[in-house]
């Protein structure tokens, strides 16, 4: 007895809960629409003549985003002003095409929707003009059932959707909460950094602006790459997440031949114009050998990290037990993006591979990788 009220007493705070919730929400809502509502008939009645002579505003607090419509008929323009404003986006309309480019090129706008068929200026000519102006604004043609064909066709000059028209309130809203959705992630993966896997010579010439990992190399969690060698040793090396972040080199500090390293303790040092950091070992093991060509050419490091820029040859102390802990594969390309994120925010952009990069707070936030603990 005494479960199931405990059950029923449950239920229903999570019944009430959710009932205060949903009203606070529709109350929130509700004055957001009233807000807008003022806005718009507000704004409406404002005098923009000296920008467009048909330009009517309605600039909303926060808006979802910034749309210009363009259309010969003042009907349609006053539907795009009420329904997408109290939606929650700010909205310039005016109806001529040649007004449109013109305020495309003094404001920034997200989203331009530009009518097929007017007189003096046809939709074509408006989605030419505004992708020659504005590449990274989306264009949208709005038409009738009887210009499908030729819609379709603007798609090749630039304009990313379609719509036709008549549209019901509702129908437009979705459509244009689609299109932000559809912008939002083009932005978001075109932010994203590239990271691919290359041949170990490749890196030599990948651009700036891309990441590479080796193919066939394990990486650390603390940015050394290890390649295992036919006679079973490990060559390493630094990665190029390391060399985009710190730009220059100009002297390494290699590990002492035969001296036994653990995994996480530090294995060699990178000096730079303005600090050094230290590499640690991504495995325990022996010193072997050591890129002597190095000390001469410290450049090598980062010119050709997987290649040429290799730092020491080590046996491997427990290469079986060890080797669970680094990552190869899409794990890494993963794993990439996050620490280019976490890169991106802990340093100024401007300061990432060059002498204004902090290394000593570098190489404690993404090279001081202690060995991990296994229970």
């Amino acid at each position: 007895m005494t479960a199931v009220l405990i059950l029923f007493m449950f239920l229903a705070f999570v019944g009430t809960d959710f009932l205060v919730r949903t009203t606070l929400r529709r109350m929130r809502e509700k004055q957001e629409r009233q807000a807008r509502e003022a806005v718009l008939n507000t704004a409406i009645r404002l005098d923009f003549t000296h920008e467009a002579k048909s330009l009517k505003r309605v600039a909303v607090p926060n808006p979802k985003a910034r749309i210009l419509a363009v259309d010969d008929e003042a009907v349609v323009l006053d539907s795009f002003r009420r329904i997408l404003v109290l939606e929650g986006y700010s909205v310039d309309t005016v109806e001529h095409g040649a007004e449109a480019l013109g305020l495309i090129q003094r404001n920034d706008y997200d989203f331009l929707f530009t009518d097929l068929k007017m007189p003096d200026m046809d939709g074509v000519d408006v989605v030419k003009g505004a992708k020659h102006l504005r590449p990274d604004m989306d264009v949208v043609v709005v038409t009738g059932y009887g210009s499908i064909e030729t819609a379709v066709q603007t798609l090749q000059q630039g304009a990313c959707e379609y719509v036709q028209k008549p549209f019901t309130a509702d129908e437009l809203a979705e459509f244009a909460r689609k299109l932000v959705i559809k912008r939002e992630a083009r932005i978001e993966s075109q932010r994203r950094p590239s990271v691919k896997v290359v041949a170990p010579e490749m890196a030599d010439v990948v651009s700036a602006s891309e990441f590479c990992v080796p193919g066939g190399a394990f990486l650390s969690a603390g940015h050394a790459w290890v390649r295992i060698e036919p006679e079973g040793q490990i060559r390493v090396g630094i990665d190029d997440f390391v060399r985009k972040a710190l730009g220059t080199v100009k002297a390494v500090t290699l590990p002492e031949r035969g001296k036994t390293v653990k995994r996480g303790e530090p294995l060699f040092t990178l000096k730079g114009a303005t600090g050094t950091v230290q590499v640690v070992a991504p495995l325990s093991g022996r010193v072997e050998h050591d890129n002597a060509g190095l000390l001469t050419d410290p450049g090598e490091v980062v010119r050709s990290p997987y290649d040429r820029g290799w730092v020491c040859l080590m046996t491997p102390e427990d290469l079986a037990g060890e080797l669970s802990d680094l990552k190869i594969g899409q794990p890494v390309i993963d794993w990439y993006q996050e620490e280019i994120a976490r890169l991106r925010m802990t340093e100024a952009p401007q300061a990432v591979g060059t002498d204004a990069l902090d290394w000593s707070a570098f190489e404690q936030q993404f090279l001081g990788q202690s060995a991990p603990t296994h229970a």
